[in-house]
């Protein structure tokens, strides 16, 4: 069985136009967060989505239906499942925190003061790591507890769907570049960060998951 899930980060919040940590805290779309979810909407609005998902974070959801109503066989979509296994990665005690400052405090100990040189000088999965352990009530996601939860999250949807299925999931910029980590290496996800609104597609079978594209959010690039 092989199906191709395309995956599209929320559109920008409030919390995103702060420079906001928004893990599993949530904050409503702003007006080019709704902008981005339109204009993903048209990009993918030839795809004929037997399934579609998004997290369980309202952002999500408001994205999510958005880009159903751009679809050209809107009418014809199932509704929605909410797959809380794709929300954001969980920033615990840091959650609200201004970015660069939480990043500050997680890189200090390890000679760090941004995420992106974490995640250059160790990994996007240390950086998990290093925050569970700065995280003064230790709520913070570790590498493990992450992938534990986007795992299930995949097994669910390969017994959902049937071969050539394609399938939306409405997700999060961290959720999707780990993924895109894990599954494509060589890729470069220290400088591109996913766009709010832009669409990574990828291609699942029984034993294995393979990036076609990442972040792609121009009208002159392929979806």
């Amino acid at each position: 069985m092989v199906f191709t899930i395309y995956f599209v980060r929320h559109g920008q919040t409030i919390f995103n136009h702060y420079n906001r940590m928004q893990g599993w805290c949530d904050s409503p779309l702003t007006e080019k967060g709704i902008s981005d979810a339109h204009k993903a909407g048209k990009r993918l609005a030839s795809k004929h989505f037997t399934s579609v998902y998004h997290s369980d974070t309202s952002r999500a959801k408001n994205t999510c239906h958005i880009i159903m109503d751009e679809n050209n066989n809107s009418k014809e979509l199932p509704e929605p499942t909410v797959l809380p296994q794709f929300r954001e990665q969980g920033y615990g005690y840091f959650e609200g925190n201004d970015a660069n400052q939480a990043w500050f405090v997680v890189g200090a100990s390890h000679n760090c003061r941004s995420f992106p040189e974490i995640i250059t000088k160790y990994s996007i999965e240390d950086s998990r790591n290093f925050m569970k352990e700065v995280d003064p009530f230790h709520n913070a996601e570790n590498n493990d507890e992450f992938w534990k939860r986007v795992n299930s999250g995949f097994d669910y949807i390969r017994n959902q769907q049937k071969d050539g299925d394609e399938v939306l999931v409405v997700s999060h910029g961290t959720t999707i570049r780990s993924i895109v980590h894990r599954f494509a290496p060589d890729i470069d996800i220290v400088s591109l960060s996913p766009q709010n609104g832009s669409v990574t597609k990828m291609i699942v079978s029984d034993k294995s998951i393979s990036v076609e594209y990442f972040n792609h959010y121009t009208d002159e690039q392929s979806y």
